[in-house]
């Protein structure tokens, strides 16, 4: 089991969140944040995201 969380690096460019094939990702109060009960653990999300503020926790 992969989990994943964004970091400080985040821009809050909002890629991710339209990325998300579950919509496990939204716009937290600095910088976006992944559900863990929603995420599906597919990686998307790292691979669209274009900062590589996206790692496994």
């Amino acid at each position: 089991m992969v989990a994943y969380k964004i970091t400080d690096e985040c821009t809050s460019c909002g890629v991710c969140e339209m990325e998300c094939p579950v919509g496990a990702i939204s716009e937290g109060d600095d910088i976006y944040v992944i559900d863990q009960d929603e995420c599906t653990e597919c990686g998307v999300c790292v691979n669209s995201c274009p900062n590589g503020a996206i790692v496994e926790e």
